[in-house]
């Protein structure tokens, strides 16, 4: 069974799994479905460093009410509302 983890990208849901030394990211839309998101990280990026990694690349993407990434409780997609 792949290894997934679930993140808040600046307002972006998405999830990050990993099988067989390869990462797998896909975009979460509100209804719960996935899609592949046009996301690559390296095979070398460990699960505890994926938080930063995603923070790193993502930056730009900072807001006031979104400054970091962040990960999503376990079963939950949906995002908290943003107060722009």
């Amino acid at each position: 069974m792949p290894e997934e983890y679930r993140f808040d990208v600046f307002g972006r849901a998405i999830a990050v799994a990993r099988k067989a030394e390869v990462w797998t990211v896909f975009d979460i839309g509100e209804e719960g479905k996935r899609r592949r998101a046009d996301i690559q990280i390296p095979a070398f990026i460990a699960a505890d460093e994926l938080l930063q990694y995603l923070d790193d690349i993502f930056h730009e993407s900072a807001t006031p009410a979104r400054p970091c990434v962040r990960v999503l409780p376990d079963g939950r997609w949906d995002l908290p509302p943003s107060t722009e």
